[in-house]
């Protein structure tokens, strides 16, 4: 049985996928969250980046649909999103590392200065503010991303920290 602790704590993590506001997660928060990391990057929708982040947003939105759209309407609410999605992946969070993980390429790809596959502590706070979590929260996580105090951080780091944050309650 699922805590209603764990429920609070991964309840609270809606609002970041619910970029609009409006009580329920749909595509349009997903293409929200594409369109402000291109604006903060400066990266046009036209390019290369640019379609991967939207073509990534989409797959996201996907999957998330498809876990946890227990009605079909084509929105994911609070209540969907805490005994759909979460029940289903926090057994397994490297299934939802998978749903999110053309997302996070994509948007690691546009953070990365010199396309080396991997982002700055700077830049990953940045990619985080615009998802919605405080600038004081953002970076504290892309610092402590920084395991080996090198001032990077890769595909692989952010992939498992997203996965471990939204399945994990602690």
């Amino acid at each position: 049985m699922v805590s209603s602790e764990y429920e609070r704590r991964i309840a609270a993590r809606f609002a970041t996928f619910d970029q609009d506001g409006n009580g329920y997660i749909d595509r349009a928060d997903f293409n929200v969250a594409a369109k402000a990391l291109l604006a903060e990057f400066a990266v046009p929708a036209r390019t290369d980046k640019g379609q991967a982040l939207y073509i990534g947003a989409e797959a996201f939105w996907q999957g998330m649909a498809g876990i946890a759209d227990r009605d079909g309407d084509q929105r994911i609410t609070r209540t969907e999103f805490v005994t759909g999605a979460v029940k289903r992946l926090r057994d397994n969070p490297d299934r939802f590392a998978e749903i999110a993980r053309p997302f996070l390429h994509a948007a690691l790809d546009v953070a990365d200065p010199d396309g080396d596959g991997r982002a700055t502590v700077e830049d990953t706070a940045r990619v985080l503010g615009c998802l919605g979590v405080s600038d004081e929260v953002a970076a504290r996580a892309a610092a402590a991303l920084d395991a080996d105090a090198d001032g990077r951080i890769g595909e692989a780091e952010i992939v498992s920290a997203f996965a471990h944050y939204f399945t994990v309650p602690e």
